[in-house]
């Protein structure tokens, strides 16, 4: 039986620019953020991926995530502030960003990459957004970075304050393992793909032999809190 899976064509960077209410001078850097290495390998006509983007984007936000908390909160301490910082540029925050703005539908893919789920993939939806973002810093300057991702900003923080995210998750659920009665928590790395300069870490962790969360990530740092995230996710520890 053949498989009757149809797979749309991913949205034109013109529409997503319109969609988004974005004006781009360049065209071609929104074409290149949404461009994924994988789609690079198989159409000889694409120049060259989102991961230097990526790069770009990632400290962008870093910046800007942080200038707007210290106006945001201004009796926070530097201490909490880091922490907030710390979960709105998490993987997971960003691709949850992402898919506010439903930019996986927009992505470049190979056709494998695409086939299996890659739109929906946390790691790759995160790095397409720091690359929209470093598109957009490129583009059209910190301002309108800014004005574009506020409100995000604004609603995700309000709920990680809410939902108590901006605490350390592997600190929590270490907490959390020792009242039970736990030994240490282990966090074993199952796999490491991509390049050398863009691997993503798939990282469990385990309680005496049994798997309580995943997680992945573009350093074992974020998988490993990823996965205790889960964990916390699961024990119903946080919602």
């Amino acid at each position: 039986m053949q498989d009757s899976t149809i797979f749309l064509p991913p949205e034109k960077p013109q529409e997503l620019a319109k969609r988004l209410k974005l004006s781009f001078n360049d065209i071609l850097l929104l074409s290149r953020a949404l461009t994924h290495r994988s789609f690079l390998n198989e159409h000889e006509e694409a120049i060259e991926d989102n991961e230097r983007l990526e790069f770009l984007g990632d400290a962008v936000l870093d910046f800007i995530v942080g200038a707007w908390l210290y106006t945001r909160y201004p009796e926070m301490p530097e201490g909490d502030l880091t922490r907030m910082r710390s979960a709105l540029v998490h993987t997971q925050q960003l691709a949850d960003f992402a898919n506010t703005i439903q930019l996986g539908n927009a992505l470049r893919l190979g056709k494998g990459e695409a086939q299996g789920g890659g739109r929906m993939r946390p790691t790759l939806l995160c790095d397409a957004f720091e690359a929209l973002i470093g598109a957009i810093y490129l583009d059209q300057g910190i301002d309108v970075v800014q004005n574009f991702i506020v409100n995000l900003l604004e609603e995700a923080a309000e709920d990680i304050l809410i939902h108590r995210k901006n605490e350390d998750p592997k600190s929590s659920f270490q907490e959390w393992a020792q009242a039970q009665g736990y030994s240490t928590p282990q966090y074993i790395t199952r796999n490491a793909t991509g390049p050398d300069h863009s691997k993503t870490f798939e990282v469990d962790v385990v309680l005496d032999g049994v798997i309580f969360g995943s997680g992945n990530g573009s350093s074992k740092q974020a998988a490993t809190k990823a996965a205790a995230y889960e964990a916390l996710l699961r024990l119903g520890l946080i919602s």
